[in-house]
């Protein structure tokens, strides 16, 4: 889905490209004949509900907690502590650790959309051609190029932030404390905010890509009289 909403973009951007324009030609037309401006608010429709839509569903409560596809676990230095936790009883205070975790993700996932708009109008004629050629998640893989390193250093301070202020570090604390005290066990002090800092990263990653194939691949998933004229060029 997204794979043709860049290398459209870009061809309504750069319309002076005759090569880009040769790729919009030889585009099947159905269901009528549809205008530059049509296509372009189809576009942005798409957008909205492959981007915007999942970020969303990212920012709600349990939006990571309750996704088995981008929930967070714990690392694997505290897997153990976790598994010694529960043997010993205190399972609930380690399930309480790792929603922490997903509510820090949950807090830092707003900081993405206006990085991910920004890198749509960044995106050149050899990044379309790129796309458009691809495989099917290389909007995804694009996005992922262009956007770590800042989405990466927008989330981390909201993710340090969001430990501290629902006493994560406080849980983890208690947790590593407790473990560490266990006879026969090595210390452990993971960086936390790094990890769940990357966790997060990869989770919107992927319900992105899930978003790309739903629309591109599914016209039930087309969820407006636009979006199905658009979108029907490329089937």
């Amino acid at each position: 889905m997204i794979k043709k909403i860049f290398a459209i973009l870009v061809i309504f951007n750069l319309t002076a490209c005759a090569e880009l324009q040769d790729v919009v030609n030889q585009l099947p037309q159905s269901g009528g004949v549809l205008s530059n401006t049509d296509i372009a608010a189809g576009l942005r429709q798409a957008l909205d509900f492959g981007i915007d839509k999942q970020v969303t569903k990212l920012t709600q409560e349990d939006g990571f907690f309750k996704n088995e596809l981008v929930r967070i676990a714990l690392p694997s230095e505290l897997q153990k502590v976790d598994e010694a936790l529960r043997k010993i009883g205190l399972g609930s205070l380690a399930d309480e650790g790792l929603k922490v975790l997903n509510r820090a993700a949950e807090d830092a996932v707003s900081e993405a959309t206006p990085i991910f708009v920004n890198a749509v109008k960044g995106i050149t004629f050899t990044d379309a051609k790129n796309i458009l050629l691809g495989e099917d998640d290389a909007a995804t893989t694009y996005l992922n190029s262009r956007t770590q390193t800042e989405l990466y250093n927008k989330f981390k301070p909201v993710i340090d932030n969001s430990i501290s202020k629902v006493g994560a570090d406080q849980i983890w604390s208690n947790l590593i404390t407790k473990y560490n005290n266990l006879p026969f066990t090595n210390n452990v002090n993971p960086d936390l905010t790094d990890y769940v800092t990357g966790e997060a990263l990869k989770g919107v990653y992927t319900m992105i890509a899930v978003e790309e194939k739903e629309i591109r691949t599914k016209v039930s998933s087309r969820g407006t009289d636009l979006l199905r004229k658009v979108f029907a060029l490329q089937d």
